[in-house]
């Protein structure tokens, strides 16, 4: 397995070679003009060139480019405070990309992986009723409720979510016609019930500990929400399918035959072969806990790496852009790594060679 791994990291490389060469090629074509984008309106043609040439992005032939992407690499391997930089963004005054990265990273990984713990803890046995039953109310319901997860836009649910359940929406409304308003059971219900729908701290309270800790989460509470009602569909689906082929396989009918408690013919035996799909999914699962839910951190109000990935894209920040891109595709590297050592971990016939 060691040569293996070895072997990978090496493709690897030459994978985030060529990725890199791909991502700074389309770049640099892309119809946004950082310069032109960020100077001023009376600012003068000759005056915008000599940025370009400072900023290394002025010549857009392809030696240009190839030299760009050159000076680029080399910016890209810089050491500043113990972190490698990643390059350094046009639009944050030179601020090294990592940096900018790690300062918007926390929020969206706490949303993010509660979001898929929910996911998972929802999805599999959820897809495991829907197989085992085939064809009953259960599995139809299930269905539709999939095909809704998987067809609408995660801006409709969280506009709906927030009309619903947000601060000033249809449930707060409720409760101020069922309890006064003030009073005890209605700050009661209304944390429990009612959930901010902008920003992810509230300056104005003053708890502590672990109070504070829960205020804060609330804001979490409905992007959290929305993100694991647009995921669960795919996941039920997968499982679903996986567990249909399995329970079909001759070896479950011999435990059938041979008297096993139904139970433990699904769960011992149908479950662990369905596990082998749902661990290729890992490969595509470590950048999603990194990459940020561009819309739902938007509507939200979060200041997730989402957040500033799409507002330093929309202004043309190549160092931002290609230093984001290269941290997700290195992930994305490092998912199918751990998917392939995982597959022959669940599946014993499977070698790494």
């Amino acid at each position: 397995m060691f040569k293996y791994i070895l072997k990978r990291i090496g493709l690897s490389i030459l994978i985030l070679v060529a990725v890199s060469l791909i991502i700074y090629f389309l770049v640099r074509l892309m119809p946004v003009d950082f310069v032109a984008a960020n100077a001023g309106m009376n600012s003068e043609p000759e005056t915008l060139d000599k940025i370009r040439e400072q900023l290394g992005i002025g010549d857009n032939s392809f030696k240009g480019i190839i030299k760009g992407y050159f000076d680029w690499l080399g910016n890209l391997f810089e050491f500043e405070d113990g972190f490698i930089t990643l390059g350094r963004s046009f639009k944050l005054n030179n601020q090294p990309v990592s940096r900018v990265i790690l300062q918007g990273l926390p929020v969206s990984f706490v949303v993010a992986l509660i979001a898929t713990v929910f996911e998972f803890l929802i999805a599999i046995p959820l897809g495991i009723t829907a197989a085992t039953h085939q064809y009953s109310f259960r599995d139809y319901f299930i269905t539709v409720l999939v095909m809704i997860g998987i067809s609408l836009p995660s801006f409709f649910f969280a506009n709906i979510f927030k009309a619903a359940f947000g601060t000033g929406g249809i449930m707060e409304s409720i409760l101020e016609k069922i309890f006064q308003e003030g009073s005890g059971a209605y700050e009661f219900f209304s944390s429990f019930l009612v959930f901010p729908v902008s920003g992810t701290t509230d300056a104005s309270q003053s708890t502590t500990g672990i109070m504070d800790v829960f205020s804060n989460l609330r804001y979490y509470i409905l992007p959290i929400f929305t993100i694991t009602i647009l995921s669960l569909g795919g996941r039920m689906r997968m499982t679903r399918t996986n567990m249909l082929e399995v329970l079909n396989s001759d070896y479950i009918r011999t435990a059938r035959a041979k008297g096993l408690k139904e139970s433990k013919v699904i769960y011992k035996h149908a479950f662990r072969n369905t596990l082998i799909p749902l661990v290729t999914t890992l490969a595509g699962l470590i950048p999603a806990l990194f990459s940020g839910a561009i819309i739902t951190e938007k509507i939200f109000g979060l200041d997730g790496i989402g957040t500033t990935a799409l507002n330093l894209t929309n202004n043309g920040d190549i160092p931002f852009i290609m230093g984001y891109n290269m941290f997700l595709a290195t992930l994305s590297v490092i998912g199918i790594l751990m998917s392939d050592i995982m597959y022959a971990i669940v599946d014993p016939r499977v070698k790494l060679k």
